[in-house]
Formats: structure tokens, C-alpha cells, sequence
């Protein structure tokens, strides 16, 4: 029996989104959802109060950061992520692969692991299939992710298959690697926009019984259209009684049409990144609140969100922190953005029980200013 297990309620009769819930140590929490990124164990300016009351579920934190800084030890001896970050709900920690494999030049990869310089110090470090489970495991996320390599965009078949290959060997290991009882590992689809490579991962990772399932290596630079036929390609191979997990997505677009596709669960720094730059979140797309067209504009940034931003702060008093540099601007959107995002979430939910996800897709799609990106079969 797994430490995590997903709950199939209903399905649309007309696509293939799903509504579920994810039993974990910590609670049960519905689906689809979209989890915060918590990089180095804390979502960036927010508390977990602040993230409770916007209804906060799942979050992830960073193996690859928290490896390096303070150290998976310590954080153990802490008494384990939940305790180290007060956080009380679910949590996910990734492999540390994307961020290994993001380092270019400063890492090797070997078919034992990657050898890696440290961005931090430029320290040598290595991670492997053994070493992540290890850290991971001190870390005490609810659920774990199996080290796998992430190729970019766009990637040779001859590379691909090869690095697919080896991601499904990593899985083995990592499966054969993790003995904590009370954390759920969860496997990784890989091949790139190759649909048999992707056929060949999402099968191969099913034979060895994960809890769920990431599918990764997509939202890496393609084209959203090829992105949404890889992912509506992946979704039918997969198991219907598992959680599915699009790593690294966390736009509107993109949920509803991930959800769509019958993606259970989404994840992004999206949402907070654009914040501290001054853009939020809105349902017709980005308003860039640092923009003069704003400096006499008393409404709030979305009139029909309920966050703690839009319920008392005008998009003028917004622009005025942003230009007079002060932090609490930056904070502002953040929670506007992480609310837009997680109640994006439960009203996909609420539209699916009642029967009308393809409804409120249309209408998404009716409101988002970028039409071209609008899906063919709308």
C-alpha cells in the first residue's frame, strides 16, 4: 500500500478531466490542484497562514536547493520539512534533476549519476538516483519524485531516446532506493515530443508501480500546440487510478487546458516570479501593474477576486510600492497570484462535479486576450 493514494470522484463525459482526491499523511486535499513552489522552504514572501487562508494544499520544495543549503541533515535533525517550515498540509519535493540539468556547462552526466558544480560556491557535488532518494527522504516530503534527466527543447530523437532510456533505468533505482513507509515516490514520464519515446516511458514506468506519475520534460520552450497533443498522448497511457503530475506549468491556459487532458496536478514559480516584477494575474491575462496606465486606476487588480490584495488595495496604491520600491508590493501580488491560481483550481473542480468543465473552458477561452493560442476544437 502506498503512503499516497489518489481517488477517482468523476470524470467529464465529454473530455477526459477528472475530479479526485490525494489521501496523504497530511490530509486529504482535491484535485486537479495547483501547488505553490516553496523553492528553499518557503513560499517566496508568504506565510503558511496567509497561504491556509487562500487555500493552500499541496506545496513543493527543492531538493537541489535544500541539498546544497542548509543540508537535508539539518533539516532532518529539524525534525523534517513540515516542522523546519511550519507547514501542515502536503508536500512535495522534486528530484533536483531540472535544476542539475539546467546547469549547462558546470555538470557531467554520467549513467551513475550528475557531477555538478555548486551555483552557491562552485563546490563539487553529486547527485544520483541513490543520493536524491537520500535527501529526499531526510527532507520527509508526503511525496517524492524519482531522479530523471530533463532534456531541452528541442532535443535529436538519437539524444532522446537515449536519455529516456536511462531516466527509466534511474527509475528502477530510485524505486529500489527509497524505503521510507510513510512517503509516496512517484515516477516521471519522459521522451521528449516523441509520442513513442513518451509510449515507451509512460509503460515502462508503469510496470514498476509507482504511487503517481510526473510527466516532465514538457513547458520547456515547445510550441503550447505540440505541448497539448504530447500531453493528450501521455494521459492515455497512463493509469487512470494514479495522480498525474505536469511538472512546471502554472498559467491559466495552461491548467485549463492541462485539466482538460486529464492532468490531476500542476506546479510552477510562475505565479510568484511575474509577482516581483510587478505583473498579476487576471482572468482575461497579465496586467503589468507597474504600467503608468495605472497610476490613477482605483479599482482593485481583478474586481471579481476575493483575495486579500483586491478585497483592500487599489491597482494605484499597488503601482505607487512598486515604484517607490517597497517590499510590500511585491507581497501584495504574490497573494493576488497565488489565490488567482489556487481558486482557478477549485472552481475547475466545482465545474467538473456539476457537469459543465467544457462550459467553463469555452468561457476561459471567450475571456483570455490571447486568442490565437485559443485551442482548435473551441
Amino acid at each position: 500500500m502506498h503512503a499516497v493514494t489518489y481517488e477517482l470522484l468523476t470524470e467529464d463525459t465529454r473530455g477526459k478531466a477528472r475530479r479526485g482526491r490525494l489521501h496523504t499523511p497530511h490530509g486529504t486535499f482535491e484535485t486537479p490542484m495547483f501547488m505553490p513552489v516553496g523553492t528553499q522552504a518557503t513560499v517566496k514572501t508568504l506565510s503558511p497562514e496567509e497561504l491556509y487562508e487562500m487555500g493552500s494544499q499541496v506545496i513543493l520544495a527543492n531538493t537541489y536547493h535544500l541539498f546544497l543549503r542548509p543540508g537535508s541533515g539539518l533539516i532532518q535533525r529539524a525534525g523534517g520539512l513540515h516542522r523546519f517550515m511550519n507547514y501542515n498540509r502536503g508536500m512535495l519535493t522534486d528530484s533536483g534533476g531540472f535544476q542539475v540539468f539546467s546547469l549547462g556547462a558546470m555538470r557531467k552526466i554520467t549513467e551513475e549519476g550528475v557531477l555538478f558544480r555548486s551555483h552557491i560556491d562552485g563546490s563539487k557535488q553529486f547527485l544520483s538516483p541513490e543520493v536524491s532518494m537520500r535527501v529526499q527522504e531526510e527532507l520527509g516530503a508526503d511525496i517524492a519524485m524519482a531522479f530523471d534527466e530533463c532534456i531541452p527543447y528541442p532535443s535529436d530523437e538519437t539524444y532522446t531516446k537515449r536519455s529516456t532510456d536511462r531516466t527509466l533505468r534511474w527509475a528502477r533505482r530510485s524505486l529500489e532506493a527509497h524505503t521510507r513507509p510513510d512517503q509516496a515516490l512517484f515516477g516521471i514520464v519522459q521522451g521528449g515530443m516523441y509520442s513513442q519515446l513518451r509510449r515507451e516511458s509512460a509503460l515502462g514506468l508503469q510496470e514498476l508501480d509507482f504511487a503517481g506519475y510526473g510527466i516532465g520534460g514538457l513547458s520547456v520552450g515547445e510550441p503550447k500546440p505540440l505541448m497539448y497533443d504530447i500531453l493528450d498522448r501521455t494521459t492515455d497511457l497512463m493509469d487512470k487510478r494514479k495522480a498525474r503530475y505536469l511538472m512546471g506549468v502554472g498559467t491559466p491556459d495552461c491548467l485549463v487546458e492541462g485539466v482538460n487532458l486529464g492532468v490531476d496536478m500542476f506546479d510552477c514559480v510562475f505565479p510568484t516570479r511575474v509577482a516581483r516584477n510587478g505583473t498579476a494575474m487576471t482572468r482575461h491575462g497579465r496586467l503589468v501593474i507597474r504600467n503608468a496606465v495605472y497610476a490613477e486606476d482605483f479599482r482593485p487588480i481583478d474586481e471579481e477576486c476575493q483575495c486579500y490584495t483586491c478585497r483592500n488595495f487599489s491597482r494605484a496604491y499597488v503601482r505607487h510600492l512598486f515604484k517607490a520600491e517597497e517590499t510590500f508590493g511585491l507581497r501584495l501580488v504574490s497573494i493576488h497570484n497565488l489565490h488567482f491560481l489556487l481558486d482557478f483550481a477549485r472552481r475547475m473542480r466545482e465545474a467538473i462535479e456539476q457537469g459543465r468543465f467544457q462550459e467553463f473552458r469555452r468561457d476561459f477561452w471567450d475571456n483570455w486576450e490571447e486568442k490565437d493560442a485559443r485551442p482548435a476544437d473551441l
